[in-house]
């Protein structure tokens, strides 16, 4: 006897009942458990905090107190700074360690970053305003001070420590420099003790120290006038003297500039240079770490998210009064013909051709301004509608998708709108109970604040128009006589292999040669890389959805909040 595809469809709805919603915040909880107490093993303790800075400015971090540091027992202090469009728990893998090792840690928000107020690059990035919160801490030793900075947050480091050349004992610059374009030139005196932490495969070698590849920065011309020689710099040997803060030591791990928070080695520097340089940490062997078991942890909350919101979409599509929403999915063809292979290459092809032209022409074009407040999720935008534009125009002399069902828009924007409510409802709860959010190396969701709720208002609307058409080509990937798990499957090699394929051509030729083919622009380069996990995730919603709509709305509807709560919380703020 055949099997229709509506009945079919009807019986993965029954199957499914609620156990995706429970398996889903039972992963969440247990992953947010193993974060915690990652995070507060040996006896640490973890706040998240604000303060004012410069002209009132609020402040966000975390803090690490290990169970050594008191006020009678002042322990040395370290502020950690993360990176352009990161945020505070980005330097997790660090202040974990650095905690564990007996330093009270500051894991500081950038300005016009995640919690932090104000526009990102004023005041310094904010670290005058974390060295000086830090020092104020009767528990912190005031003469054993070390900043740590990742990328942009080196300059933040560097920023604090000209403005308080004092204040500070030593320096770790992770995947960052001394001097232009955002810091202040650095010497064999200045700053003092600095360890340089520049991976062999760092995509931002040009910027930071003036040479084409990573592997060749120990002849930079910059880098040998920080350590006071003419020849190119050893690694790991000691240059000057940490009695009198000459010190310097250049560190170069095998992994990339996002590598530098999940790099055992990378972390393992920071932590032997501070051993070496700051007096009052606890004695224990560089390679002893275990921050990598909080990333399994948030990163287990990242898979729970998304099972949550599939769970309470199919418990929700049932009720009556989203019933006219339930329809049987069409495929869009018998089979994959050549017509099928076609659309194929142009909604895989496209999306991966235009990410770096719409890029750079949103960084040219399109400055920061009111109604455009962060750069990356403009051009994220523009990359989506230009996508979308393009996919329109060429689709129509191409086999068109699947059928859809012509639901009813306002139920359709409130399913889509409760669906995303309830992941970010499981957020909510493991912020709460845990301090802990959704994460694994580059991808982070986090609760936007309530600032940044306001600059969502201005991207969701064209952004969810573009997906929204993405979600339509989409389902030309479907065919009728595949299972459910090949349609999965179909999905999301139609939205990922083209940037799979460019992003294993780039990093396969720099690990091979240690050239950066797209080193015309390294932070998108970065920014790819989440592209891939991203995409995979709305994919999966795409055919859940569609699979008991009949249509492609849904698919996009949540597809566009998401990306947007995703983008605007993730990253900075310029106006």
């Amino acid at each position: 006897m055949q099997v229709t595809d509506q009945e079919l469809g009807h019986a993965i709805v029954t199957k499914r009942r609620g156990w995706l919603i429970l398996v889903g915040l039972a992963i969440v909880l247990a992953g947010a458990l193993i974060a915690q107490s990652i995070r507060t093993a040996d006896g640490t303790t973890v706040r998240d905090i604000r303060f004012a800075g410069t002209n009132g400015t609020v402040m966000s971090a975390l803090l690490y107190i290990p169970k050594n540091a008191t006020a009678a027992t002042p322990a040395p202090g370290i502020l950690a700074v993360h990176g352009y469009i990161n945020s505070r728990e980005t330097q997790d893998g660090f202040a974990i360690e650095f905690a564990r090792r007996g330093y009270v840690v500051l894991s500081l928000d950038q300005t016009g970053h995640g919690y932090s107020q104000g526009a990102a690059f004023s005041h310094g990035f904010g670290g005058p305003d974390g060295l000086s919160y830090l020092r104020s801490l009767p528990i912190v030793d005031t003469r054993q001070i070390g900043l740590e900075g990742h990328s942009m947050g080196g300059w933040t480091v560097l920023a604090a420590a000209a403005a308080m050349p004092k204040a500070y004992t030593s320096m770790v610059l992770e995947g960052s420099s001394t001097g232009a374009p955002f810091a202040q030139e650095g010497s064999p005196t200045w700053p003092r003790n600095v360890g340089i932490v520049f991976s062999r495969f760092d995509e931002f070698s040009n910027l930071m120290w003036g040479v084409a590849r990573a592997k060749d920065v120990a002849s930079s011309s910059k880098l040998q006038s920080v350590f006071g020689t003419q020849a190119p710099v050893l690694e790991n040997r000691l240059y000057g003297s940490i009695k009198d803060g000459t010190a310097r030591k250049l560190y170069q791990p095998n992994t990339t500039h996002p590598g530098d928070h999940i790099s055992t080695a990378a972390i393992g520097n920071a932590i032997e240079w501070f051993g070496a340089t700051l007096v009052g940490g606890t004695q224990r062997p560089a390679n002893d770490q275990i921050w990598y078991w909080k990333e399994v942890g948030t990163g287990l909350g990242l898979i729970g998210f998304v099972m949550i919101m599939l769970g309470t979409f199919d418990a929700l599509i049932r009720l009556p009064i989203f019933a006219s929403l339930h329809a049987a999915p069409i495929p869009a063809a018998a089979d994959r013909d050549g017509g099928w292979w076609k659309g194929f290459a142009l909604n895989t092809g496209l999306p991966a051709l235009l990410f770096f032209p719409t890029f750079i022409a949103a960084y040219l074009l399109l400055p920061a301004s009111p109604w455009l407040p962060q750069a990356v999720t403009t051009q994220i935008t523009l990359w989506a509608g230009t996508t979308a534009g393009l996919s329109l125009l060429i689709g129509r002399f191409m086999r068109r998708p699947a059928g859809t069902h012509q639901s009813d828009w306002f139920k359709s924007i409130l399913l889509a709108v409760a669906t995303v409510a309830a992941g970010y409802a499981a957020l909510l709860l493991v912020d709460q109970l845990f301090q802990t959010d959704f994460r694994f190396w580059v991808v982070a969701v986090k609760l936007p604040s309530f600032s940044q709720w306001g600059v969502a208002a201005i991207y969701v609307v064209p952004l969810t128009l573009a997906f929204l058409v993405t979600t339509r080509s989409l389902t030309s990937a479907t065919v009728r006589v595949d299972t459910a798990g090949l349609r999965y499957i179909a999905a999301i090699l139609t939205l990922t292999t083209g940037f799979i394929v460019m992003l294993a051509a780039i990093y396969g030729v720099l690990f091979m040669t240690g050239s950066l083919v797209t080193a015309f622009d390294p932070l998108s380069t970065v920014i790819a890389i989440q592209f891939v996990p991203v995409l995979i995730a709305l994919a999966i919603i795409a055919i859940f959805t569609w699979q008991r709509t009949g249509s492609h709305r849904l698919g996009g509807l949540i597809a566009g909040i998401l990306v947007t709560l995703y983008a605007v919380a993730g990253t900075a703020t310029q106006i």
